[in-house]
């Protein structure tokens, strides 16, 4: 991976080295192999880069042969090579960035459509005068902008923006989609004007200031679903995850893999040690101490099924205490899953032996691997139960029956689009309008709540482009890259993610198994005891923490004179809402985290 920013001028003043320096100063995580600079007149381009492929060449910005085009490039394109054979073109270096320049010279904007792998980068064309950003079909890498009437600027990182923009104040109605997502949906962010490229959208940047966004890509519609037995499903997600594997493997650089113990992680690091045939493969697994949550002796048994060297960290609350503030710099945003932390271990552990490691991410959103799937259909007709009912049996639930009370919470909301999102939201549609004194005056679920097929299908649709693409792909990208690691999760391969969109949702769920098809592709390659065992998901027993290391953190940022949250949200409720966590009589833990960490990420605005 890498950093890429740049700024484009309209007033004609000059784009200075010194800008574009202090830009890539804060993305030096990203890339610190190398540095590089192109500015001329009124735009420019920097990048910083973390060496993976064509090591000793294909420095950036590049410019392209035809010396009107320049490019700054994050990200891997897995197929290169072949498209490099397809090209006529005077070739200078060995590395993939010639050939997005070659491609697009040959081909313009519409040569995106032939990449595989992930990807954000930015093209200036001199002969159109226009700025050309991309960013990958599932949103794997990052790609922000900021525009206004004199300039336009984008960055992988929000905090490389500033430097071109001064401040940003927080947006008002983004945090009502923080509160219901724990993260923002594109195209929005938590600053006032920032925003981010959607996934598999193109954006280009006019000489007159014109910014315009369309989509290159969409996921398989309803009418493209295939007519396939069961057998077949599992034949060809096999066949493909297979393929992306191979493809992932692409470097010139140690790589290796994360591995929970859980079966998509164990999947992955199964097919990569039969792919490299007895090679030498890193593993990597993290654990809290808590035999209530640790998966770590399920990942020394994956380890010790594929022959891998085995490497595993313990994450403790004191961890939270010593890194949330710098993790919250390098997210950009509050860190709103609690796995933020240990993902970000993780990746420390993992960058001693290699540069490039594997991951299951993605499984769940595309092949329907949550609890909540199992009652897709159900929630659509949720809304004639009775919602004041259902609240006072939630409120009446012990603290052992969470996931019963995650349900209930989010069958008792009043439209579809809310119950859609109920299942991963901290805050409920009343609480949220009773903590900002108001309700949302936008739905970022509105595009997903009629079509797209049975409830499954769009239920998975959203998380595709909401949980996944913000919150969790996120997550992998930032806290990897405070490591100054790759991540590349092979079942977000754009061929395996249209394949999953095109089967039928009864090999998804089946018989009350979700992600029945992923399971049954496991079952070829794993123990039925690794494939079989209940979910547990990487789970931080912050609910402990929050009564005992953590406890006094969080009652002095929530509640103190000076707290963000003390003053922007309900000071009593906020207190409350500790309180009843402290007493045990509920877990409180979902929602004390999302606003603590709103309140640790806002300490970090003196960026």
């Amino acid at each position: 991976m890498c950093g890429i920013a740049g700024v484009r001028r309209f007033d004609g003043a000059p784009v200075s080295r010194e800008l574009l320096a202090e830009m890539a100063k804060r993305l030096h995580h990203r890339g610190p192999d190398d540095s590089g600079f192109w500015s001329e007149g009124a735009i420019g381009f920097a990048h910083t880069r973390l060496s993976i492929i064509d090591l000793a060449g294909s420095p950036q910005p590049m410019a392209g042969a035809s010396g009107t085009t320049q490019i700054a490039f994050n990200g891997e394109i897995l197929n290169y090579r072949q498209l490099r054979s397809e090209l006529s073109y005077p070739f200078r270096t060995q590395g993939d960035t010639e050939v997005l320049l070659a491609l697009y010279e040959q081909h313009g904007p519409s040569a995106v459509t032939k990449l595989r792998g992930q990807f954000a980068y930015a093209i200036h064309d001199a002969k159109t005068a226009e700025t050309h950003l991309f960013r990958d079909r599932l949103g794997i890498l990052p790609l922000y902008y900021y525009a206004d009437s004199s300039f336009f600027a984008f960055a992988s990182e929000i905090k490389a923006l500033l430097p071109a923009i001064g401040s940003a104040d927080v947006d008002h109605e983004s945090l009502h989609d923080y509160l219901a997502h724990r993260s923002v949906p594109a195209p929005h962010t938590l600053l006032r004007g920032v925003r981010k490229v959607p996934q598999g959208h193109h954006l280009v940047v006019s000489a007159d200031g014109t910014v315009r966004t369309e989509p290159y890509w969409e996921l398989p519609r309803e009418s493209q679903i295939l007519s396939v037995t069961p057998e077949e499903a599992v034949r060809l997600v096999d066949e493909a995850l297979t393929a992306s594997v191979r493809d992932a493997l692409v470097a010139d650089v140690p790589v290796g893999a994360y591995l929970s113990g859980g079966v998509d992680s164990s999947l992955i690091t199964a097919l990569v040690a039969r792919e490299r045939d007895g090679a030498p493969l890193h593993t990597f697994s993290a654990g809290f101490g808590d035999p209530r949550v640790d998966e770590l002796h399920w990942a020394e048994k994956v380890a010790g099924i594929v022959g891998s060297e085995h490497h595993s960290v313990v994450v403790t609350a004191d961890d939270f205490r010593d890194s949330w503030a710098k993790l919250s710099w390098h997210r950009d945003a509050p860190l709103s899953e609690p796995a933020d932390v240990a993902v970000f271990r993780l990746a420390e552990l993992a960058r001693r032996d290699v540069k490039v490691v594997l991951s299951g991410e993605g499984s769940d959103e595309l092949f329907g691997g949550y609890p909540k799937y199992r009652f897709a259909a159900a929630t659509r007709y949720a809304g004639v139960l009775p919602s004041a009912a259902l609240r006072r049996f939630e409120k009446a639930l012990p603290a052992s029956k969470a996931r019963l009370g995650i349900a209930v919470r989010a069958i008792a909301e009043p439209t579809y689009a809310e119950r859609m999102r109920g299942w991963f939201a901290p805050f409920t549609v009343a609480e949220r309008a009773a903590l900002l004194g108001g309700p949302a005056t936008r739905s970022v679920l509105a595009p997903y709540e009629n079509g797209r097929g049975d409830a499954l299908r769009r239920m998975l649709y959203a998380d595709s482009h909401t949980w996944l693409a913000d919150n969790l792909l996120e997550r992998g990208d930032r806290m990897s890259m405070a490591a100054s690691l790759e991540l590349r999760p092979p079942f977000l391969d754009h061929r395996v993610a249209e394949l999953a969109f095109s089967l039928p949702s009864s090999v998804k769920v089946r018989g009350g198994t979700t992600k029945w098809v992923v399971k049954e592709v496991a079952r070829q390659h794993l123990p039925a005891d690794v494939v079989d065992r209940p979910k547990s998901g990487f789970k931080v027993p912050l609910d402990a923490w929050f009564r005992d290391g953590l406890r006094d953190m969080a009652y002095d940022l929530l509640t103190g004179p000076t707290s963000f949250v003390g003053k922007t949200f309900d000071r009593a409720a906020v207190r409350a809402l500790l309180d009843d966590h402290d007493s045990g009589d509920r877990n409180e833990q979902p929602r004390i985290w999302t606003l603590l960490s709103l309140e640790v990420w806002h300490q970090t605005l003196s960026w």
